[in-house]
């Protein structure tokens, strides 16, 4: 059995319900990114400031509330994806964190795409590509139509990571038998 954390960021919580629904589903950590300075969800001023972030590819400063990552197995990232791009928050702590991270795994949280935008942004930061990624909609996750994929991809995970067993051929000789 691998051993793999989930590390969110979530602004609206939308993020945070995929995470906490992958560690139920999977039985796994949950790690969380908050930001030094907090934006606002709905204000106008906190949409304007994820865009130019975005935009800018700008590295926010953060607090990381969970183990240590080099302690896993694999760390599955959960981040939104704003402006087409990876949310601010989570490049900064793929920056900070990237020689520390162990296989990732990337679940982006879109309203309609960026997904791969942001998979590529992860594997030049870390310096090595995610064994796996998906991504859902806002509204797949607000009426729950990701659930079943969201298992599947953590099934994935969880198999990519696992330490496989050797099978070594049996021979057949005249003297075995």
């Amino acid at each position: 059995m691998s051993k793999v954390l989930v590390v969110v960021y979530s602004l609206t919580g939308t993020s945070r319900s995929v995470a906490q629904l992958l560690c139920s589903q999977q039985g796994w950590e949950m790690a969380e990114i908050r930001e030094e300075s907090p934006r606002t969800a709905g204000g106008a001023l906190g949409i304007a400031r994820c865009i130019f972030e975005s935009l800018l590819r700008l590295r926010p400063a953060i607090r990381y509330s969970g183990p240590p990552p080099a302690g896993f197995d694999a760390v599955v990232l959960v981040s939104p994806i704003w402006a087409l791009q990876l949310a601010g928050p989570m490049r900064s702590f793929v920056a900070t964190h990237h020689d520390k991270l162990p296989a990732l795994a990337v679940v982006s949280v879109m309203g309609g795409s960026g997904a791969p935008n942001a998979v590529a942004e992860i594997a030049r930061i870390a310096h090595c590509a995610p064994i796996l990624s998906t991504q859902f909609t806002a509204r797949e996750v607000v009426d729950g139509s990701f659930a079943s994929r969201l298992q599947a991809f953590g099934t994935s995970v969880g198999s990519a990571t696992a330490p496989q067993e050797v099978v070594r051929p049996t021979t057949l000789s005249p003297q075995s038998v």
